[in-house]
């Protein structure tokens, strides 16, 4: 194989283990769910992606044409990643689960909150009658 497709595939590869080594140090050790919600979706959607360009350049190479499967598991990665984290998010607030006190934006989880509760049942009896 090219001495140049090798380096630049491990040096992608190196860039992207990087990014998942930081993705689940970050998944382990941050504190509370909203928090947590950062390291999959960003660091470690990084780290997979130069993983799959890495394994896309090889596989390139060997069959003297564009390896396309490699780069749709990518853009699938990265479009469905934030929606997952999205989903988490509000399954999060509508389990009212509370951050940890020091995690900035508390005001705008409170919005949310009010934005996504139910009606009261009172209000839906009064409006029968």
């Amino acid at each position: 194989m090219n001495f140049y497709v090798e380096a630049i595939a491990s040096a992608i590869l190196v860039f992207g283990g990087v990014f998942l080594l930081v993705g689940s140090i970050g998944l382990a050790r941050l504190p509370d769910v909203y928090m947590r919600l950062h390291a999959p979706t960003k660091a470690t959607t990084l780290g997979i992606a130069g993983v799959l360009i890495a394994s896309c350049i090889i596989q390139s190479y060997r069959q003297e044409s564009l390896s396309i499967s490699e780069l749709l598991i990518t853009l699938f990665l990265i479009i469905t990643a934030p929606i997952a984290a999205n989903m988490v998010a509000k399954a999060a607030l509508h389990h009212e689960i509370d951050p940890i006190e020091r995690t900035k934006g508390q005001e705008l989880i409170a919005t949310a909150k009010e934005r996504t509760s139910p009606p009261a049942p009172e209000a839906e009896e009064g409006k029968e009658a």
